[in-house]
């Protein structure tokens, strides 16, 4: 599909694109490039068998190079974008794999005074606690949602060889305005993450002085799985989507008074409602994945 893939960063999800691709043979080469810092997890990727070859000159990564993947937290891609620039080439398609994209819509405005059409934005929804090209693994997308997220300026070309791409990675591809995707994954991915965060961050100080997570079941390490992510990778995404979190932390604040309150004057019907909505809720969500 293509000739030669290059992935900017290397990690679990570009380690991931760069296994599955080469294990459906969707390109002939497959390259990285990355910073001198990240020397070591190169190496690593190389030795693997990742990926072919890497560079931590950027001109020479993308020398030649059909499709062109972000795959940096969302906080690096403004520079990513500046630092490509130069090399930008009307031949190759351009993707990234941010879980926020209003702000690399907005970033490729500003690097590049408009939206190049041969860009196009994508976020898998898919990952997990590790992080590095150690944890990559080849099924990664497979049967797992892949948001593509084209503006009106978009190739409908490059749109198409995108999907195209990641419904052969595995994935199910569905497409989506930047808008709706910002609202949507706040909701059903960025607000539980801060959530997770906060509450271990209570939890554990309180854990200092007693023994609280000696006694926690199962039920708590399920919940706070997700407290276990990359915390830098965390922190862009929170802050890039920040307009669509910060409401919905204001409307669980109203949720939790309203407990509270119900708590306090022993409103059992409120309470059961509640945990009853919440359970018919959950299973809808369950008996859609099973769809």
């Amino acid at each position: 599909m293509f000739k030669k893939l290059c992935l900017i960063g290397v990690g679990l999800i570009g380690g991931s694109i760069a296994r599955a691709a080469r294990d459906r043979d969707l390109c002939k080469a497959i390259v990285a490039y990355g910073r001198e810092i990240d020397i070591d997890n190169l190496k690593e990727a190389r030795r693997l068998g990742v990926i072919d070859e890497y560079f931590i000159n950027l001109e020479a990564a993308v020398k030649d190079a059909d499709c062109v993947i972000i795959a940096t937290p969302v906080g690096a891609i403004e520079k990513v974008l500046c630092e490509l620039q130069p090399y930008w080439s009307e031949q190759a398609v351009y993707s990234d794999v941010g879980s926020t994209k209003g702000n690399v819509v907005d970033a490729a405005r500003r690097v590049f005074g408009y939206l190049p059409c041969n860009f196009v934005p994508a976020h898998p929804i898919a990952g997990a606690e590790q992080s590095g090209v150690t944890a990559s693994v080849n099924g990664l997308f497979d049967d797992k949602r892949l948001i593509i997220t084209p503006v009106e300026q978009t190739d409908p070309k490059a749109t198409a060889t995108m999907q195209q791409f990641w419904h052969r990675l595995g994935a199910i591809v569905s497409i989506m305005e930047v808008d709706h995707h910002d609202a949507v994954l706040a909701a059903t991915s960025h607000l539980p993450h801060l959530l997770a965060f906060v509450l271990v961050d209570l939890l554990g100080r309180k854990d200092e002085q007693v023994e609280i997570f000696k006694y926690a079941a199962g039920g708590f390490k399920d919940f706070t799985r997700i407290a276990s992510s990359d915390p830098t990778m965390w922190l862009d995404i929170c802050l890039a989507n920040k307009q669509k979190l910060i409401p919905l932390i204001q409307q669980l604040k109203q949720e939790l008074d309203k407990m509270e309150l119900a708590l306090e004057n022993d409103d059992s019907q409120k309470i059961f409602q509640t945990f009853t909505y919440a359970g018919q809720a959950r299973q809808r969500f369950l008996d859609q994945l099973t769809n």
